[in-house]
């Protein structure tokens, strides 16, 4: 490919601690998306440290970016637009991708897009499943799960949202990996406490299931993790590997039902017909089952975004900016600014 393609949209993604650059075509193609882990460097210290994050964001963007393009095998010039992640998330982290993305469109005299991370996760489980514009994203009830947010959005189409409900405080995926840390898994605990509860036992302790019979589609996990706090302390120490399994299940039970409880209400309430998961829990193996069992109860089609599109990653902000582009929307001013508590409108 030599000629300019008014389709490709490059998009960089740094809202935590996830180096991430993709290229999309606008009919949501997803032709290169690549991610420099920081997870080894963040282990040590058993969660996301905010200055490391962004001085490996700055170390590893533009040789990412390079390598990206390079494997590609696509050229500056051919791309029709730049992305990058305005927020939510670590203004320090955010500034580094959505900075970077501004020059490379300053550069080349292109349209740059400031992508919304959740809206990123909402449009996720349609990337490799669209013709092209709006019929890209049917109606449908979204649950968005992740290390940082948990959300039930009503999805109308691309840029028409309803946010329903969200969490009053932790979300499901940062009290997977605190309930983690207090039982001593490495970092992240959301893939350990998944692995370890298959061996457990989901009834073995009794945790609250909070907030499931409130009525509204609101969340709260604070509640829950406390009470594996106390009763950590109530069982023999040092625990061996049983207890920790049991617990596990237990923990990721009493998780999964109140997600799913919720999602089914709300897509009872809103006549949806469509249900949508997204974000990095969207991976929880006992999720994806329950999940798919109740929507299969209640008569509903189910799309799970793909494992590689739900934890951070850059493709999802091609996808989204591919589709703006696509429909002729204002590009944003290149004097914007982050914002790290950025919601959906």
């Amino acid at each position: 490919m030599s000629r300019s393609d008014d389709s490709l949209v490059l998009a960089i993604e740094t809202s935590c601690d996830e180096t991430a650059v993709a290229i999309a075509r606008g009919n949501g193609e997803i032709i290169a998306s690549e991610i420099s882990s920081q997870i080894a460097i963040h282990q040590p210290y058993g969660g996301v440290v905010p200055e490391l994050a962004s001085r490996n964001h700055n170390l590893q963007l533009r040789p990412l970016i390079e390598h990206t393009l390079r494997g590609a095998g696509i050229e500056m010039h051919q791309l029709a637009a730049i992305a990058a992640t305005a927020g939510p998330g670590l203004a320090s982290s955010l500034l580094i991708g959505n900075t970077t993305a501004k020059a490379l469109a300053l550069a080349l005299d292109k349209p740059f897009y400031a992508i919304n991370h959740l809206e990123g996760h909402l449009l996720s489980p349609f990337i490799g499943n669209h013709d092209d514009g709006n019929d890209a994203i049917p109606a449908n009830l979204a649950l968005v799960v992740s290390g940082g947010h948990t959300l039930i959005v009503n999805i109308r189409n691309a840029d028409d949202y309803e946010v329903l409900g969200s969490t009053r405080d932790d979300a499901a995926g940062e009290a997977f990996d605190k309930v983690g840390k207090m039982i001593g898994l490495p970092y992240p605990g959301g893939p350990e406490i998944d692995r370890r509860a298959r061996e457990g036992n989901p009834k073995a302790f009794d945790l609250p299931r909070s907030m499931i019979d409130s009525g509204d589609f609101q969340f709260s996990f604070s509640g829950l993790k406390t009470s594996v706090y106390y009763l950590l302390q109530k069982l023999p120490q040092p625990l061996d590997d049983a207890i920790i399994n049991d617990l596990c299940a237990s923990f990721q039970e009493a998780v999964v039902e109140i997600l799913v409880a919720k999602t089914m209400a709300a897509a009872a309430s809103t006549g949806a017909s469509l249900v949508t998961v997204s974000g990095g829990v969207s991976c929880n193996s006992r999720l994806r089952e329950v999940m798919t069992a109740a929507c299969e109860k209640n008569g509903l089609q189910l799309r799970i975004a793909a494992p590689a599109y739900t934890t951070d990653n850059a493709a999802m902000i091609a996808w989204a900016a591919a589709i703006k582009h696509g429909q002729g929307a204002d590009p944003t001013l290149l004097d914007s600014d982050i914002d790290p508590n950025l919601k959906l409108n």
